[in-house]
């Protein structure tokens, strides 16, 4: 692993407790940086030159350390762009990617799959760069998992696997709403999923069908972990609006903030500022401030822009649209803050001295019912799958989503341990079992500087709302060009909810701007060549 990657883990194992922490050597203080210009073309002739030889290098500050910003900045300085700052709000680069130790165990607080291991991902891409895919590691497939009840049942695995194909089936059913349905509907990814089990249950033996409704929507539930947010609140028609992944899904197990290191290793250390959260954005120049915009951060210091890339999570936006932005966000770009989902994924680690499971068959479905999901109130509901941990044989990864999620964050490590001892008890009709000895979570929600973990498709999203996201604010009708852009997960609409779609955001807004200089080089040769006799 390289000292790049060890960097980043104390950075970001600095808030967590001392018994979770494991030593970590130091790294040089300065990183080297990536000499790279690219190639255009003068009077014919091709040199190798930036285009900000021939124009005026514009301020450039980037809202953000997470993917989606240090792509902007990598793709800035490559363009031969130095004149930009890198604000990040908190201690750590990587944003929603958040790699820690828990033992001598790497723990993913944030995202922790690559989805696609295919050279067309640019996240795969970088993790090969990094030298981090020495095999393909691949998630874990619900088939191979075991199946529990809530009277301590495990159903037979025979029939598990008939099931999981047709799962699948009306998962692919449901994918294919967005290209085959000619007119929209409104109608929610659960009543979609609920009735075709329904109609695929009179197909078994009256005897059969209460196993095979608990294995269903127990498969169900658990898309729940990919977009954190009850089913219900999901648009069944736009499930399918982003690009399928059709390869597999592959897990880091040194950790998945180690694919940030070719970016920061050809970012200037000095460009990028910690723990700098941004108070406002005034993005109208007055006859008192022709500057294009002015950025200012919490502790009173200002950074003067011609652009400002903002990269803040959907969650910030919706609840600081009407403070960050001066004037505030109105018209498609407000509508599209507030209508586009935004849910919540915090993870609970369990470590255990003596473990109650063999090392490989650690992963259980909650096989919940029907009925028992739309009883609401108990936190435990927004559970459906509890998973070994890849690499450890005694630390067991829980996600809880949706407004369950939410209530953890006020639980103590205590009050986690009861009740997920509880459950499972429960579950496995052994009550017997352990406590943990130790408990890790995340709080994504109640963290300002992101407030939830993704966005999805709600019920009155549209995919032109994803764009209006991703659409530059223009002072004075546009005539001086873009000035706010906006980049982050949410505002890729194919590949949104993503590391790549973050990736790809970031190389798109960092390349709005080097076009824009482009267009305005040409507008004044143009003008030159029109001025000469």
């Amino acid at each position: 692993m390289k000292d790049i990657i060890k960097h980043f883990f104390k950075r970001q194992l600095s808030i967590y407790p001392k018994h979770y922490q494991k030593p970590i050597c130091n790294v040089k203080e300065q990183l080297s940086t990536a000499k790279c210009q690219n190639e255009i073309s003068v009077k014919g002739e091709n040199v190798s030159k930036s285009i900000w030889d021939f124009i005026k290098m514009p301020k450039v500050v980037i809202i953000g350390a997470g993917m989606s910003g240090l792509s902007a900045a990598q793709s800035l300085f490559k363009s031969g762009l130095k004149d930009f700052v890198v604000l990040e709000a908190t201690n750590r680069p990587g944003g929603r990617i958040h790699s820690c130790w828990l033992g001598n165990l790497v723990a993913e607080m944030g995202a922790q799959l690559i989805y696609g291991d295919s050279l067309s991902n640019p996240v795969f891409t970088l993790a090969c760069q990094e030298g981090l895919i020495k095999s393909l590691n691949h998630s874990g497939n619900l088939n191979s998992s075991l199946f529990l009840t809530s009277d301590g049942r495990a159903i037979d695995p025979i029939l598990n696997s008939s099931l999981y194909k047709m799962f699948k089936q009306i998962e692919h059913q449901a994918y294919s709403l967005f290209t085959l349905n000619s007119s929209q509907s409104n109608e929610s990814l659960m009543n979609f999923f609920s009735n075709r089990i329904k109609q695929e249950l009179q197909n078994f033996p009256e005897n059969q069908r209460y196993d095979i409704a608990r294995v269903m929507f127990g498969l169900t539930n658990t898309i729940r972990n990919r977009w954190g947010v009850d089913l219900a609140q999901m648009s069944a028609y736009h499930y399918g609006c982003s690009v399928k992944n059709t390869n597999s899904n592959i897990i880091i197990p040194q950790g998945f903030v180690g694919i940030l290191a070719p970016l920061i290793q050809e970012i200037p250390a000095n460009c990028v500022k910690y723990s700098k959260p941004v108070k406002t954005i005034s993005w109208c120049p007055t006859e008192k401030n022709l500057d294009k915009a002015v950025v200012q951060c919490d502790d009173g210091e200002e950074f003067l822009a011609d652009y400002v890339i903002v990269t803040v999570s959907l969650g910030v936006l919706k609840t600081q649209f009407d403070k960050l932005f001066t004037p505030a966000l109105s018209g498609e770009k407000l509508e599209a803050v507030k209508k586009l989902g935004y849910g919540c994924i915090n993870k609970i680690f369990m470590e255990y001295k003596k473990p109650f499971w063999v090392e490989g068959e650690g992963n259980v479905v909650l096989s919940w019912s029907s009925d028992e999901l739309n009883e609401k109130g108990d936190w435990v509901k927004g559970i459906s799958f509890l998973g070994e941990v890849p690499g450890s044989k005694h630390v067991m990864q829980v996600n809880v989503t949706g407004p369950e999620a939410v209530i953890i964050e006020e639980l103590s490590d205590n009050d986690i341990a009861e009740d997920m001892t509880c459950l499972l008890c429960k579950f496995t009709g052994d009550l017997t079992l352990p406590y943990p000895s130790n408990i890790l979570k995340t709080k994504w929600s109640s963290d300002p500087y992101f407030v939830g973990a993704s966005s999805y498709m709600a019920l009155d999203s549209t995919i032109g709302q994803q764009y209006d996201l991703g659409m530059p604010l223009c002072p004075n009708n546009g005539e001086a060009g873009p000035v706010i852009l906006f980049a982050g997960e949410a505002t890729c609409p194919e590949h949104f909810a993503t590391v790549q779609g973050a990736r790809f955001s970031g190389i798109r807004e960092a390349e709005r701007i080097i076009q824009f200089a482009k267009d305005k080089l040409e507008s004044g040769e143009n003008q030159a060549a029109n001025r000469s006799p």
